[in-house]
């Protein structure tokens, strides 16, 4: 079983064994939200399911069932059961997620998964990119057909922090809150997406894209381990919530603290566009 990376070697030789697996590509682009289906159309490995950010890992904005707020608010976990089984997933199957932006939105579905109890899911180290440099088999076209299954709901095996519970925990060493954003937008100093600019009072900044190398693969993990001990200096992670714009962003530093062996951490999904569009929240900047 593969819990957190999986590399394209590792890959290859899942695809040719006889071990049930599903491949996502969560290909996205927030500013063109139809790009995403338009590559992968023009190319995806082959057999890859797709998974899109605004149709499959988020809930309509103001849907009574939401499971978060924000401008990616998290479907009910049933809501996304029922589209698993409808692409044929069972807990039974390996999953392996991916996309072509540098981690950016596939680790939502690795949390998805993750969120309701499918603990065999795994991030395509690399991407899409490091799967064609290998020469692995690729395909475009949008022909995929699926013999739908009933996923059924177990606990959760990751955690989810509310809003009230972020409030009500500010400033105390039980909670750590650590934000994805870059880090002019985590200071204030621009925001292109939401209404207030900031940070919550005392976050700290990790931009995600710190996680991974120049060639787009994540860090070893002892180079994490040290990164995410220097930002924490002597925090429990434990005591770790991440959170970025909308809740999609945060999952590779939550990845990534796992692969540093520093434990699976929580997130607040809601994250800052849940946060600022209430004016009675306190801001920071700077």
């Amino acid at each position: 079983m593969y819990t957190t990376l999986i590399s394209v070697a590792q890959l290859q030789d899942l695809a040719t064994s006889q071990q049930p697996l599903m491949i996502f590509d969560c290909s996205f682009e927030l500013m063109q939200p139809a790009a995403g289906d338009a590559q992968f159309e023009e190319c995806h490995i082959a057999g890859a399911v797709r998974a899109n950010l605004d149709r499959h890992l988020s809930a309509a904005k103001g849907a009574a069932d939401a499971a978060s707020g924000g401008r990616h608010p998290l479907p009910s976990r049933e809501k996304f059961a029922q589209w698993l089984g409808s692409v044929g997933l069972t807990p039974g199957m390996q999953a392996v997620v991916y996309d072509r932006q540098g981690i950016n939105y596939c680790g939502r579905l690795w949390w998805m998964l993750k969120w309701v109890g499918h603990e065999a899911v795994a991030v395509l180290d690399g991407g899409l990119a490091a799967w064609i440099a290998a020469g692995a088999a690729t395909e475009s076209g949008n022909s995929t057909t699926f013999t739908a299954s009933n996923y059924p709901l177990v606990p959760a095996v990751t955690a989810l922090t509310a809003t009230e519970t972020v409030v009500n925990q500010l400033a105390r060493p039980i909670q750590t809150v650590i934000d994805a954003r870059a880090t002019p937008r985590f200071r204030g100093e621009v925001e292109p997406l939401d209404p207030v600019a900031g940070h919550i009072p005392g976050a700290l900044n990790r931009p995600f894209a710190q996680n991974l190398d120049t060639q787009g693969f994540f860090k070893p993990a002892q180079v994490l381990r040290a990164e995410f001990e220097a930002l924490l200096a002597g925090r429990d992670p434990a005591s770790v919530v991440h959170h970025c714009g909308s809740g999609v962003s945060a999952v590779p530093n939550l990845i990534a603290m796992e692969v540093a062996g520093l434990g699976r951490t929580s997130l607040y999904a809601g994250s800052w566009s849940e946060w600022c569009s209430d004016p009675a929240r306190p801001v920071a900047q700077g």
